[in-house]
């Protein structure tokens, strides 16, 4: 990995946190599957599984301390429920996988 794309990378706020930091390996560790489940909804244009898996990372994003996830796939969640045009979604949903790519869990060394 470059330094530059080491720079990118995204930490949850509890990452230190010894009670909540296990939890957040959890769920960073989940990510890939949550993002698989976003992109089968994508290919088969169902917008609707794609704004609820949206609606749910948003949530749960914030919760483990990636707020800044939170933003992004409120954005793409709202573009699912109206009904925004395909490329719109297309392109929200490459924003949020991109963020998502790279949450990690633990602190920056």
């Amino acid at each position: 990995m470059t330094v530059a794309n080491q720079q990118q990378l995204i930490y949850s706020e509890f990452g230190n946190d010894e009670d909540l930091g296990e939890l957040v390996e959890m769920f960073v560790d989940e990510i890939p599957n949550r993002v698989q489940s976003m992109l089968d909804a994508a290919e088969t244009s169902n917008w609707e599984e794609l704004g609820r898996v949206a609606h749910q990372m948003k949530g749960a994003a914030g919760s483990y301390g990636f707020g800044e996830v939170t933003a992004i796939a409120a954005v793409l969640e709202n573009a699912c429920r109206e009904s925004a045009p395909a490329e719109s979604i297309q392109r929200g949903l490459q924003d949020l996988v991109s963020m998502c790519l790279r949450m990690r869990a633990g602190t920056p060394d």
